[in-house]
């Protein structure tokens, strides 16, 4: 994996938690609004657009540089929109990074021995 790979799946891991927290948190404002006086929607909805809107910037990215299959990246497009399902992205998208310097330096040791 190169550089610029790694570091567009490390964006995408490292906005989808925020995401994610972002959408739990308009959930429990909209809630919040109908039950009280208390109403943080409009700001709190900016926010979780914004970080949306970069998710969904880094998937594409990521999709392209990764060649993932369609399967993969609707995975991982679906999980955007799912209230927690940014938690399980930033996991998957962990150990999948993990896997790849795994497999880097695995690579590298074989051609040094070589």
């Amino acid at each position: 994996m190169d550089i610029k790979t790694a570091s567009a799946l490390r964006r995408l891991r490292l906005v989808s938690a925020p995401e994610a927290v972002s959408f739990l948190l308009l959930l429990v404002c909209s809630v919040l609004k109908r039950t009280t006086d208390f109403n943080a929607v409009p700001a709190m909805g900016m926010i979780h657009g914004i970080l949306f809107i970069l998710y969904v910037i880094f998937w594409a990215d990521a999709w392209n540089r990764t060649k993932w299959s369609v399967k993969t990246a609707a995975l991982y497009f679906v999980l955007s929109v799912l209230p927690a399902g940014g938690f399980f992205a930033e996991r998957k998208l962990r150990r999948e990074a993990e896997d790849a310097v795994i497999a880097s330096r695995a690579r590298e040791e074989g051609t040094v021995n070589a």
